[in-house]
């Protein structure tokens, strides 16, 4: 198993940094949705 993700993320080192700069978008705004209505 290990093997395999190695593996992957020799196959994906291109776009793994655009990778988490979408995850990591994708949480901000996960939080800021779940944030956002306790204001008003």
């Amino acid at each position: 198993m290990i093997t395999d993700v190695k593996a992957v993320i020799h196959r994906s080192s291109d776009t793994l940094p655009q990778d988490f700069v979408g995850a990591a978008a994708l949480v901000v705004l996960l939080i800021g949705g779940l944030y956002l209505p306790g204001l008003f």
